[in-house]
């Protein structure tokens, strides 16, 4: 079988303003970065916001492992489906990090039949909007220490400098670092912390504006420190904002490209869901949902993480009621659950797979709380066997959930095929009766909780001294009607990384909790979370090269 980078560059793309004609988008409309990536004008996007609205279907998965879900695979085929189907659908995905590239996960452009492309330039730099994302953010800085040692009119207590510079690469010795060394003239003393791009508050800002009013006010209400009375100090004091947006002004338009089978996807924006809230842009999904019958999007991680945090905070800020929720597995990912080892997965199962089978049971659940329909699909393995399929399709169809084999990545469209019958017969037969999981006028720690038990099946909550102080002063200052934005381990619905299948029995430890006033959540860090990952022994860097054509090896 052929590498997802040899199938893509074997690839036909069709020109963009092709792919764009089948949405009645002209070639007027788009802004050209070369033949297959363009953005969408503004004036466009403001065109078509009388239109009715198309169908919003979230694609999630179970918790994720070493042996792998395929949720991009799945959004990307199954939007392939529809077209296979003469559905006039639109993929709306994230922009994948330079960090998990070169990092162990790969690339985020699906898989196999069932990819965007192109492939290369979507996972390396694509039309710039996190290398913008990062200059904002790294200009805030400047200007918070350089506000500082021009005489610090604001009283900017240096101890409490909560604005953190970032970087959109894995590297765990900027985690923590000191600033200021040198004469006088270099600044003064302090600690500092890097996270990455993805994780930055800005990354939230981008995909939760509707519009560029909407950005700039978002971003003056950042909190970049606080001064010796301890209140808040903001990127609008610093006179930030104005020279923020001037780098983000193109970045804040959404990017369209095509899957293998010509597929228009708009993909904007991506914070990660382990530690911010995982969702593309408001923006990209909005438009997508103007553009097309059916709109296919995905949230980062299991359902845990990013799907709650598409309902909690997405919908509830944007607006937006999703119509289906299609949660992917994968026998081998259940049978992982159930205590096997990665080596023998391949092996048929039954008693490892009824035990593994409690993380799915536990994601339907959740998903049903927030009152969408579910249907389950198994991205296929050629090891999968007959008795297992058929195990866990009775386990799903007796909770009241559509069931459909994926084969997406071996045969794109076609292979989806039945997946999208799915998805349209649920459309047709069930109506969406969806809302939020809690009221966000209840205390920071009140939220907290109901995620904790209501999501992870946590007994409740250990708080550290800290975080108990944090969350107070948060409410005293304004913050605590906002959402929590959950930061937690993707491995497991606890936690510890460590617990697999369907933990009881457990606390969810939190540690820190800050506010992204911009974005407009509370970031609540538990467990060993980190905000800048580090790579691996064996990173996937080491297998990534470039020919004397130009021709890009290794990456995945």
């Amino acid at each position: 079988m052929k590498t997802d980078i040899e199938i893509a560059q074997e690839a036909t793309m069709e020109p963009i303003v092709t792919v764009a004609a089948k949405l009645g988008i002209g070639e007027e409309d788009l802004e050209l970065y070369g033949r297959y990536k363009a953005k969408l004008s503004e004036e466009y996007i403001r065109s078509i916001q009388d239109r009715p609205d198309g169908k919003l279907i979230l694609v999630t998965a179970i918790n994720p492992t070493p042996a792998g879900e395929g949720k991009t695979t799945t959004s990307v085929g199954l939007g392939e489906a529809f077209g296979q189907l003469g559905k006039k659908a639109v993929i709306a995905l994230r922009e994948p990090s330079l960090g998990p590239c070169f990092g162990i996960k790969g690339g985020a452009a699906g898989g196999g039949y069932a990819q965007v492309v192109p492939m290369e330039d979507l996972n390396l730099h694509f039309t710039g909007d996190f290398h913008a994302i990062t200059s904002a953010n790294n200009l805030l800085a400047a200007l918070l220490d350089n506000h500082i040692q021009q005489g610090n009119e604001l009283g900017i207590d240096t101890r409490q400098v909560v604005w953190k510079r970032c970087e959109d690469m894995n590297d765990r010795v900027l985690r923590n670092i000191v600033v200021g060394l040198g004469s006088k003239g270099d600044g003064t003393v302090r600690e500092d912390h890097f996270v990455i791009t993805v994780a930055s508050e800005i990354m939230a800002i981008l995909c939760l504006a509707t519009d560029m009013k909407d950005l700039k006010e978002r971003l003056s209400r950042i909190v970049v420190a606080y001064n010796f009375a301890g209140q808040p100090v903001t990127a609008g004091d610093l006179k930030a904002v104005g020279a923020m947006a001037a780098l983000l002004k193109d970045a804040i338009k959404p990017n369209l490209i095509q899957t293998l089978e010509h597929t228009p996807a708009i993909v904007h924006g991506g914070p990660f869901a382990n530690i911010a809230h995982g969702c593309n842009s408001v923006r990209a999904t909005k438009t997508a949902l103007k553009t097309a019958d059916y709109v296919i999007t995905e949230a980062g991680f299991g359902a845990d993480l990013g799907a709650e945090k598409f309902f909690d905070i997405k919908c509830r800020m944007a607006g937006l009621k999703p119509d289906a929720v299609v949660l992917v597995a994968t026998v081998r990912a259940l049978k992982y659950n159930g205590g096997v080892p990665k080596a023998q997965l391949s092996e048929e199962n039954l008693d490892a797979l009824k035990k593994g089978i409690v993380n799915l049971e536990k994601h339907i659940e959740n998903l049903q709380k927030f009152g969408v329909p579910v249907v389950v699909t198994l991205n296929s393995f050629v090891t999968d066997t007959l008795a297992e399929t058929d195990f866990v399709r009775a386990f799903c169809e007796e909770r009241g959930c559509e069931f459909a084999l994926s084969e997406v990545w071996e045969k794109g469209g076609k292979g989806g095929i039945a997946l999208a019958q799915k998805v349209l017969k649920t459309l047709e037969e069930k109506k969406s009766g969806f809302h939020v999981l809690y009221d966000q006028s209840l205390p920071i720690r009140e939220k907290v909780e109901i995620v904790a038990r209501e999501i992870y099946g946590a007994d409740g909550v250990s708080w550290s001294p800290a975080a108990a102080r944090q969350a107070k002063k948060l409410e005293e200052l304004g913050f605590g009607g906002l959402p929590v934005c959950m930061a937690k381990t993707q491995y497991s619905l606890s936690d510890n990384p460590d617990l697999l299948g369907r933990p009881k029995g457990f606390e969810i430890s939190v540690r820190e909790i800050y506010v992204s006033a911009g974005a407009g959540f509370v970031v609540v860090l538990t467990g060993a979370v980190m905000t800048m990952p580090g790579l691996p022994k064996q990173p996937a860097a080491f297998g990534i090269d470039v020919d004397d054509t130009g021709r890009i090896t290794g990456l995945f």
